[in-house]
């Protein structure tokens, strides 16, 4: 199925959105959930699938769907369509502070792969599948698993990442150690392992985990300072029914549930 070319427009700082632009006939997909506002004259249908065209009859959107199952997603998808004679505008949200990525799959040579749930919207056309690791170590201890979101196609596909978001263009044979939750997304082209902290002291105390993700070059690795799971970790921590306290500056509070010691051992609660 041809890819609708469509314009956007990124707004917001910390809490962003996209607005995607839609010629008559044109069409956005969107995950459940994501859309905040659209003109008069779109159609919000959901589709059984990815809604890309790339498999047809029942059989090709029962994989269609399933591979959106295993990969954590809803086995359904909205579809905006401009019914109208002009150009219309619909909006995505993104679900927590962060950045909107919007990535060029033609410029990205057809395929990129992300976390499970960095997907936000994209034009028709694009193709949402699954990517499963190559090894077991990746699988264990990644903490994404072995199965995360591959988006292929030629059109535009928007990513969303927590805090403030780094590129980096990797040499051939290029290293660089990641916290596993950090990884937003790369290209296929990038070797991805898991590499173990090498001091016993330093997995128990450094409040890091146990593991770093290892990705060599070449390729292009975005990486995010806010995952998702760490900004829940510290919101679950600080709730009163795990002995946290509303009062951020009482220190009797945090004495009377130990939350000294927690904080001293904890780190990161990933």
């Amino acid at each position: 199925m041809a890819m609708d070319v469509v314009d956007f427009e990124i707004k917001g700082a910390e809490m962003q959105f996209v607005e995607v632009e839609l010629d008559p006939g044109e069409a956005a997909i969107g995950e459940a959930g994501s859309m905040m506002f659209m003109d008069a004259g779109i159609q919000m249908d959901t589709v059984f699938g990815d809604a890309s065209g790339a498999q047809s009859g029942l059989l090709g959107k029962l994989l269609s769907a399933g591979k959106r199952l295993v990969t954590g997603e809803s086995l359904f998808i909205t579809l905006y369509t401009n019914q109208a004679s002009t150009k219309l505008r619909v909006a995505f949200a993104a679900p927590y502070p962060g950045k909107i990525l919007p990535m060029d799959l033609r410029q990205l040579g057809g395929t990129l792969i992300c976390q499970k749930d960095a997907f936000l919207c994209a034009a028709r056309g694009v193709s949402l599948g699954i990517y499963f690791q190559q090894k077991m170590s990746v699988g264990f201890f990644g903490g994404e698993g072995f199965i995360m979101q591959r988006l292929d196609g030629d059109g535009l596909a928007f990513v969303h990442a927590g805090g403030t978001v780094v590129r980096r263009e990797l040499q051939p044979g290029q290293t660089l150690l990641i916290d596993t939750g950090c990884i937003v997304a790369f290209t296929p082209d990038v070797n991805f392992e898991i590499q173990y902290v090498g001091k016993v002291k330093t997995a128990l105390f450094g409040g890091e985990g146990l593991f770093f993700a290892k990705v060599t070059g070449p390729g292009t690795v975005w990486l995010q300072s806010l995952p998702f799971s760490r900004l829940a970790s510290r919101v679950f921590a600080a709730a009163p029914q795990r002995g946290g306290s509303r009062e951020e500056g009482s220190l009797l509070g945090g004495f009377g549930a130990g939350g000294l010691l927690g904080g001293v051992l904890g780190g990161d609660d990933e």
